[in-house]
């Protein structure tokens, strides 16, 4: 039986590699503007939020991360599983992590972008978490949950 875990990941390296092979996604491109910005200094592009990695038997699989927007909103970023990885409720687990870890940072909302055209299953999952549709513009749809 695997293990999956989820952990505040300080490892730059660990977060750089899962992102990287996340951007490399066709289809996904217009979601890493200023990409080279953020990857160049995480820690503080984040700062006031968290870098989450989820790991199976102690391997980096899976990454999300919490970006601070303001005391009350936060932005969730960066959803990606490994695809050999994928189809093991990973995705809701690091969803759930996040949540949790955003209420415990004292965020009230979290919002989200995503782009349905590319990530379907991604986009199913926020719509049955409770994430609400608030804009789209160019087939990017941002979505919010108060939490």
């Amino acid at each position: 039986m695997k293990s999956f875990t989820v952990k505040e990941c300080n490892d730059a390296e660990v977060i750089k590699e899962l992102f990287t092979e996340y951007s490399q996604i066709k289809g996904a491109e217009s979601c890493f503007v200023s990409f080279d910005k953020e990857l160049g200094d995480l820690h503080a592009f984040y700062k006031g939020g968290v870098l989450l990695a989820g790991y199976e038997d102690d391997k980096p699989v899976a990454c999300i991360a919490i970006k601070k927007i303001d005391d009350s909103t936060c932005e969730a970023k960066r959803l990606f599983i490994k695809p050999e990885y994928r189809g093991n409720g990973y995705a809701r687990i690091m969803m759930d992590t996040m949540l949790t870890s955003a209420k415990e940072l004292g965020f009230k909302e979290v919002t989200f972008t995503t782009k349905p055209s590319v990530m379907q299953i991604g986009y199913g999952l926020y719509k049955r978490m409770g994430f609400e549709e608030i804009s789209e513009n160019d087939g990017i749809v941002k979505m919010r949950m108060a939490i």
